[in-house]
């Protein structure tokens, strides 16, 4: 695609971890497709899920337990309907990505070798290693790459969706709902702003973890596209539900944390305070096993009360051969800043980690706008409720892009190419000359979200942040008006929109629920 100002596709993915992949395997028989990606095309929040992948492969597991488990974690906010339809499906989606060349762990006898995290009552996450997320877009991208209808652009930024908004005002007004004519994308070799039109487009591009000063999520969690849904008049939901993970390694200075998996929880590890005492059995009766939010509260309240910078995560009474052989990308960390996991507690925190609402979707994948699909981390299905249980957000991507790649194929002839879309106007724009400005204002506003908008909240807390997001957004505005385009500047823009919608979502919720627990208000009775 590269040099061209305007190309034409049937279908167009934004984003390449595994919703969008396996989205374009799908719909590659039918026409067309062209998958953008701002980085590389390995570079994904997929990359980078160390745990696993829940489902119900093998007994003594059933599919009813899987559900009543994601029911619990989502505390009384699922909707039970998409959890049974994502559990029940799942298990041929899992298969699907095994006949493609997927590896997963198994055990001498040939069965699979299934793990069990917090919030689970029964071993059903296969893993490869300590490296499933890899190990599953290694075996998407071999597949795409294959495929004679699929062209990856990388390094290709989307600025914003095309909508009836861009087009003239005799479309505007005789236009029933809003409908997506393609994407603007910034080429980053060229500088050029390029247009993209298409019949169908999926949005499936990731998190939003770099909102927050600490995160698992790689630089590239942004949260571009819940924000361009947004701007596009697109409906969100849920974006109160900011999933911290528990156990990110405490290494000052590092970003993103390094993610030590639940599984290595699930193993046997106990988490301890620096002193040595276990203190997850006074929060909840699964110990440290327990859903993500109890614990992250539990370590966060715990760090608080004793003044700590960290907690410890014990493994030294498991089996040294065992822990080398389920996770050697962990030790090998560990062992890399100093940490000997066998011989002392890895110091673990909380770190921004999964976004359980974005873009609103129905059972499949569709969004409010016509022409737009949305799978991945970026979209709200139901599914997750008031906090994801452990693993279940990859099986969610492949479950909703089987079932958007199914609607859209069956509806391809209802879309059609809009051949009035106008290019993109830079006309006025002068060179960024206040590239500090956009570097303070990002790390501004991690700061907010990271002391005002984190596990634990209050109203006035809630209102110092959007004050402030206020005159963020108001600066910003004002030097992306008169700017040529860059992707720092585009990603403060998006960063500071879902800001302002995780903490307009947070005041909105006036109860304690899952991962939004608020001073002000009382928890919510399932």
């Amino acid at each position: 695609m590269a040099g061209k100002m305007r190309t034409t596709t049937d279908f167009l993915i934004i984003g390449s971890g595994i919703a969008g992949l396996s989205y374009a395997l799908k719909v590659a028989e039918h026409g067309r497709v062209l998958i953008i990606t701002k980085a590389a095309a390995e570079e994904s929040n997929t990359k980078y899920a160390q745990g696993g992948i829940a489902g119900v492969l093998q007994g003594p597991d059933t599919f009813e337990s899987h559900i009543n488990d994601t029911l619990n974690a989502g505390a009384g906010l699922c909707d039970p309907a998409v959890v049974r339809m994502v559990v029940t499906e799942g298990a041929d989606r899992i298969r699907e990505m095994i006949s493609i060349g997927t590896r997963f762990d198994t055990t001498p006898g040939g069965d699979y070798d299934l793990a069990k995290e917090g919030g689970h009552s029964q071993h059903r996450v296969l893993h490869f290693k300590d490296s499933t997320g890899n190990e599953i877009e290694r075996a998407l991208l071999a597949a795409v790459h294959r495929h004679p209808n699929i062209e990856i652009c990388t390094h290709y930024f989307v600025l914003d969706l095309i909508t009836q908004h861009h087009l003239g005002e005799e479309v505007r007004r005789t236009s029933s709902g809003i409908r997506c004519y393609g994407a603007y994308v910034l080429n980053t070799t060229t500088k050029s702003v390029e247009t993209i039109l298409s019949r169908v487009t999926l949005m499936a591009s990731g998190g939003v973890g770099q909102v927050y000063r600490s995160t698992t999520n790689p630089s590239i969690a942004t949260g571009d596209g819940i924000a361009m849904v947004y701007r596009a008049k697109g409906q969100v939901k849920d974006m109160e539900f900011i999933q911290f993970h528990p156990t990110a390694l405490y290494h000052p200075g590092e970003s993103p944390a390094f993610l030590i998996s639940e599984a290595v929880r699930g193993f046997g590890a106990v988490l301890k305070t620096a002193t040595g005492e276990s203190f997850m059995e006074r929060y909840d009766e699964r110990g440290s096993l327990a859903p993500r939010d109890i614990v992250a509260r539990a370590i966060d309240y715990e760090m608080k009360m004793r003044g700590d910078e960290f907690v410890g995560l014990d493994c030294r009474s498991l089996d040294p051969e065992k822990f080398r052989d389920h996770f050697p990308m962990i030790l090998e960390k560990c062992l890399s800043v100093g940490i000997n996991p066998f011989e002392s507690m890895i110091p673990v925190v909380p770190a921004a980690h999964y976004i359980c609402g974005g873009v609103n979707v129905d059972e499949f994948g569709r969004t409010s706008i016509v022409g737009l699909y949305a799978a991945g981390e970026c979209a709200c299905t139901g599914l997750h409720g008031a906090n994801r249980l452990a693993s279940n957000s990859l099986l969610e991507g492949l479950v909703f892009s089987h079932r958007a790649a199914q609607h859209g194929i069956k509806n391809l002839a209802t879309h059609t190419i809009c051949q009035e879309v106008p290019d993109w106007n830079a006309e006025g724009m002068i060179q960024p000359n206040e590239w500090v400005l956009i570097t303070h204002n990002r790390n501004e506003l991690q700061q907010v979200m990271s002391n005002y908008v984190g596990i634990v909240r209050s109203d006035v807390r809630l209102k110092r942040a959007l004050d402030r997001l206020r005159i963020l957004y108001g600066e910003t505005e004002a030097l992306y008006e008169r700017t040529v385009v860059s992707p720092a500047l585009c990603e403060l823009r998006n960063m500071i929109t879902v800001g302002y919608l995780i903490v307009k979502s947070a005041m909105a919720r006036k109860e304690s629920v899952g991962l939004h627990y608020t001073l002000d208000y009382p928890a919510r009775k399932n």
